[in-house]
């Protein structure tokens, strides 16, 4: 832990290697993220509000309160885990201030806007599925420059051939 606390982490080549190996897969979860977004709707605004005020033509009904409940208990905690991670390890990168000010921001604001606008389109206006598309471009947009910016950070970085010490 002392190393997430000091930012000492990137001189361990265990700490990067399981970093970068959590990378991988928050890459994966920014890939399958996408795949799931146009599986299910596009960029317009009206696929939006098709996919959560429902269908006539496409035979599907609006989302229900229930469901949007079970989606957003489940994304709360690990999107906000998530986000505390990348920033937490962004936050030693090299980057100006401005920078890491903009990646903390930036990740929780998007992430929030993203789970709070399929319930606005839903229960308070569908003039609200503008924002459902902007929060995820925006989303997609900053988790990976979340990610790659931390593995840059720890792939750029010179790796010490020998390192003593217990974590």
């Amino acid at each position: 832990m002392k190393y997430m606390q000091t930012g000492g982490f990137e001189h361990h080549p265990l700490m990067r290697r399981t970093i970068l190996w959590v990378l991988v897969f928050l890459a994966g979860l920014w890939a399958t993220n996408l795949c799931m977004y146009f599986a299910r709707m596009g960029l317009n605004p009206s696929s939006v509000q098709a996919y959560y005020l429902g269908s006539e033509q496409d035979f599907r009904p609006p989302r229900s309160a229930a469901s949007m409940l079970e989606v957003t208990h489940a994304h709360l905690p690990i999107m906000g885990l998530t986000m505390l991670l990348l920033t937490h390890l962004a936050i030693f990168a090299p980057y100006t201030d401005r920078a890491k000010k903009f990646l903390i921001s930036g990740g929780f604001a998007t992430t929030l806007a993203q789970e709070a606008s399929g319930w606005l389109v839903r229960f308070v206006h569908p003039g609200f599925a503008w924002l459902k598309v902007v929060s995820f471009l925006c989303f997609q947009t900053v988790l990976l420059g979340l990610i790659a910016s931390v593995a840059f950070f720890l792939l750029a970085r010179p790796k010490h051939k020998r390192h003593s010490g217990a974590i």
